[in-house]
C-alpha cells in the first residue's frame, strides 16, 4: 500500500479549539449537549448557539442521540471554523471489540468533510479519555483508516490535535511502526 497519504496528515498538541481549519471534530457524548473534556471546550468556544443547533438536530433527526460511530455537522458559531463534526465514539469494552465504531468516526468525518467542501480537518484523539479506548489501539485503528482513505480524499489536510506531548509520542511511535509496515 502507498504511503502518499501521510503527506495529508500532521499532527499538533494544544487546544483544538484554536485551530484555524475548515473544521474540527468533536468527540461528543450521545447527547449532543455538551459535557466534559474536548466536547466541553468546543461547546464553551462556540458559544451558546452550538447547542442551539445540537438540540435541533436531535430534534430532527436523532431523538434518541447520536449513535456510536455517527456523525453530524454543525456550523463552528464563534469558533475559528466554518464546522463542527459531531461523532460518538465507543467507551472501551475488554469483552466487546468495538474497533469498527471507532474507525466510522474518523471514516463518516473524513467523507462528511469532504462532502461539505473542507480542505483542511482536525481530529482529537476519539474515545482515549474517559471512555477508555486503549491509545496505541486506538492509534493504530487511526493509521488504518487514514491509509485507506485519504487517498480517497488527495484535496483534505488533516490535523491531529493531542492533548498532550506525551499522547503526540504514542501515536507517533504507532504511526513510525505503521508506516515502516508499508501501510
Amino acid at each position: 500500500m502507498s504511503t502518499a497519504w501521510t503527506d495529508q496528515l500532521n499532527w499538533t498538541t494544544g487546544d483544538i479549539t484554536c485551530l484555524e481549519v475548515d473544521a474540527i471534530v468533536n468527540a461528543a457524548n450521545h447527547s449532543l449537549m455538551g459535557g466534559g473534556g474536548v466536547d466541553g471546550a468546543i461547546h464553551r468556544a462556540a458559544g451558546p448557539e452550538l447547542l442551539e443547533a445540537c438540540k435541533e438536530a436531535r430534534r430532527q433527526r436523532w431523538p434518541d442521540g447520536l449513535p456510536d460511530g455517527e456523525v453530524a455537522l454543525t456550523p463552528g458559531y464563534s469558533l475559528p471554523v466554518r464546522y463542527v463534526i459531531h461523532t460518538v465514539g465507543p467507551v472501551y469494552a475488554k469483552t466487546k471489540d468495538k474497533s469498527h465504531l471507532l474507525a466510522n468516526c474518523y471514516r463518516k468525518s473524513l467523507a462528511l468533510a469532504a462532502d461539505n467542501g473542507c480542505t483542511s480537518l482536525a481530529f482529537p484523539a476519539i474515545s482515549t479519555g474517559i471512555y477508555g479506548y486503549p491509545f496505541e489501539a486506538a492509534a493504530r485503528i487511526v493509521c488504518q483508516v487514514m491509509a485507506e482513505n485519504l487517498p480517497d480524499y488527495p484535496e483534505l489536510q488533516v490535523t491531529l490535535c493531542f492533548f498532550s506531548d506525551s499522547d503526540a509520542q504514542a501515536f507517533l511511535a504507532v504511526f513510525d511502526e505503521v508506516v515502516s509496515d508499508g501501510g
